[in-house]
């Protein structure tokens, strides 16, 4: 099935024009003031305030968990048991990075200097990525999400994402693994905590603009080269490798089981359509349904469509703004997804084998139906 959809905004021609133009017009007007009215509902909740004490909270147990989870290596020494050390490490690094996420997204302070230190020390620091990388990236996706050209997320790598890119490699070994990628995503997430240090300390060492750039060297330089000084002190060499590939593939699981439901599988947008923030966001985001658990171990991007429409909002209130958006899409027919977390591996599975297939069965695209609707 080919999710690449067309939105609707094929220029009018000469006969329809001075009749359909009035109607597009009013249409985009109408759809435009959609997200201000939905803004100004949640602001009035009271739901974008800040959440000083729920992050200070948050910062300070995790800083507790990695000194403690560091005097627990060091005390057990020369084991096997450091394997479990390695697994525990791993997800209180997630958890780290959620906290970045949400500081670079300044849902931390009202400040956007406090916000730009807490990434840093958080990102760089206590995790070792670089902020700067994650940033340019991160930001590129929120303003186009799914769209061809535009969203670093689904540009064609060791992945294809559309159905566009599959004739570049159908044949050979390559043409081989694209018909089969779905099966492969997962353990090639084993791969992707390595991957994600090794492009953020390229960033930063590299010639390209990067803000804070001396902050940024030195201190994933400490973190990076106080943690491997660590390991290879208490551990002997093969140990240590075994200690480094546990806690860097299950970070990298970890990080790549959260993100990929987020969007994977959902509608592509092609390279020139023109879209209204408040559909944009919500038509290429998918939700996942659950508890405190579920929030817990996302990090709050289980809300993936509230975070897309307020990015700088408190995790926290999360939860509280989903039924007031959702109430809102459905009062405008706007298709709002929401899955779960098992399903949503399903549908990651099945729509990357489809496009490295190929298949090209029809697909009703909502995002079509929206702007066909308007008119």
């Amino acid at each position: 099935m080919d999710t690449t959809i067309a939105a609707g905004t094929e220029a009018p021609t000469t006969q329809d024009a001075p009749e359909r133009a009035p109607r597009e017009k009013s249409a985009r007007s109408r759809q435009t003031g959609d997200f201000t009215e939905l803004a100004r509902t949640v602001q009035e909740a009271g739901l974008m305030r800040r959440r000083h004490g729920y992050y200070w909270t948050r910062f300070v147990v995790l800083t507790l968990l990695l000194v403690g989870l560091g005097v627990t290596f060091v005390l057990i020494g020369q084991s096997w048991w450091q394997l479990l050390v390695a697994a525990a490490l791993a997800l209180v690094l997630g958890q780290v990075m959620f906290l970045g996420h949400d500081a670079a997204h300044r849902q931390i302070f009202a400040s956007g200097r406090w916000n730009d230190w807490a990434s840093l020390v958080i990102a760089n620091l206590y995790a070792g990525m670089s902020y700067g990388w994650w940033q340019h990236k991160h930001s590129r996706h929120h303003a186009k999400p799914n769209q061809v050209a535009a969203d670093p997320d689904i540009e064609t790598g060791v992945l294809v994402f559309t159905t566009e890119d599959v004739p570049k490699v159908r044949t050979g070994l390559v043409g081989w693994f694209a018909q089969r990628q779905g099966w492969f995503f997962f353990p090639l997430l084993l791969l992707e905590g390595l991957n994600l240090h090794i492009s953020g300390v390229r960033t930063i060492f590299g010639r390209g603009e990067v803000k804070r750039r001396p902050v940024e060297m030195a201190f994933v330089t400490l973190r990076l080269g106080g943690y491997l000084a660590l390991v290879f002190w208490v551990l002997p060499v093969g140990m240590a490798f075994a200690f480094l590939g546990v806690q860097l593939a299950l970070f990298g699981l970890y990080m790549g089981a959260v993100f990929a439901p987020n969007h994977k599988g959902m509608p592509i947008v092609p390279k020139n359509a023109r879209i209204d923030f408040l559909r944009r966001q919500v038509l290429m985001s998918r939700n996942i349904r659950g508890g405190r658990l579920t929030d817990w171990f996302m990090g709050g991007l289980n809300y993936q469509v509230e975070h897309h429409l307020f990015p700088s909002m408190a995790r926290p209130h999360l939860r509280r703004v989903q039924p007031l958006v959702r109430e809102f899409c459905a009062s405008r027919g706007i298709q709002y997804t929401e899955t779960s977390l098992l399903q949503s591996y399903g549908i990651v599975v099945r729509y990357l084998n489809r496009v490295g297939l190929a298949a090209r069965d029809p697909f009703q695209c909502p995002l079509t139906q929206e702007y066909r609707s308007a008119r």
